[in-house]
């Protein structure tokens, strides 16, 4: 262990995608963990869409990440030195560990470090039994009420929750999931790696028309990763009594202004239809129910994942950028 801590720290609010003006690279002290806590030395970084919301000045779920503070971010690190009488040196733990070489994560509450099992590898902690199967599993199930013979779209559904709850809803009995996505390559994968039955690109193709071929009788769940223009479509194509779970809305995190509201939204009254966002933080006590079942369906070759991996912690910007450029397959993860 070294004497310095290298943190990437919040120098000002971005205005659009992140760059060089952002985010600063300091180095410092490394952290003393008090009464009941650990060091934690950062091993690997899970690079989500909501850090960038995180960076606005907005009141949210969470506070905003103040200026000079360490980006926030969930990440997975080996525990080096501990005053805990739950985690002890050696230790793999998950929690919200930030754009740095070592932390201190809170002893509990949102964000406290959680044990790994032996023999998990980073992506699936970080992916599929990590807060992105999570948030495919309970907004398919509490939020979405996945049912057999539904007809499911997804947006950013190459991404790394959008291609788990595809896969999910195809457990479930789904008659139809279609996915959108924005490149032939990331189409391909859908269909012929992660079982969905049709990929939309949204980039060339008539979205509106596609899915009105592919799913004539209305969507019956849309998950939607994206707002803005795909959710006004599909919102115009709901069936009776269609749902839609709000999980994000990517389009817009780099907006300077509001987007508009959707225009579709009285098909809501017209179908008896519910939208409905969530948090998966909202059912922490409830997250070792998932991830078993999420678990066994991987062991059983029922579930396929990808990561994008990328060196350096440095590059944790450049990490944070492809999820709005669409350079990225899956879960993006940096590996320090």
């Amino acid at each position: 262990m070294t004497d310095t801590n290298r943190r990437i720290v919040l120098a000002n609010r971005p205005k659009g995608m992140v760059d060089a003006d952002t985010t600063r690279l300091e180095e410092g002290p490394v952290p003393v963990p008090g009464p009941g806590e650990a060091l934690v030395r950062v091993r690997y970084l899970s690079i989500d869409p909501t850090i960038r919301g995180w960076m606005n000045d907005v009141d949210s779920y969470l506070p905003p990440i103040g200026i000079g503070e360490v980006i926030r971010s969930a990440g997975l690190g080996e525990v080096v030195a501990s005053n805990s009488d739950t985690l002890a040196v050696g230790d793999t733990v998950f929690g919200l560990l930030g754009w740095q070489d070592y932390a201190v994560p809170p002893a509990s509450g949102p964000g406290a470090a959680q044990l790994v099992p032996p023999g998990i590898d980073p992506g699936t902690a970080l992916g599929l039994l990590g807060t992105t199967g999570l948030t495919a599993w309970f907004g398919l199930f509490d939020v979405g009420h996945i049912a057999e013979g539904d007809h499911v779209v997804v947006s950013g559904a190459a991404g790394a929750t959008g291609s788990v709850v595809g896969q999910i809803a195809k457990i479930k009995g789904a008659a139809t999931v279609v996915g959108l996505a924005g490149s032939p390559e990331k189409c391909a994968w859908l269909v012929e790696q992660a079982g969905f039955d049709h990929a939309v690109n949204y980039k060339t193709d008539d979205v509106a028309a596609e899915l009105r071929r592919l799913v004539p009788s209305g969507i019956d769940l849309y998950w939607d990763n994206v707002g803005g223009p795909l959710l006004d479509i599909c919102l115009g194509q709901l069936a009776m009594h269609g749902r839609v779970v709000l999980c994000g809305a990517i389009s817009g995190y780099n907006d300077t202004t509001p987007p508009p509201g959707p225009s579709n939204y009285f098909n809501l009254i017209i179908k008896r239809g519910r939208m409905e966002g969530f948090l998966v933080l909202d059912y922490v006590d409830r997250f070792a129910e998932a991830q078993m079942q999420l678990a066994g369906w991987a062991l059983e070759g029922r579930i396929t994942t990808v990561e994008h991996f990328v060196d350096g912690l440095e590059r944790a910007p450049d990490a944070l950028n492809l999820l709005f450029t669409g350079g990225n397959l899956g879960k993006v993860i940096v590996k320090l």
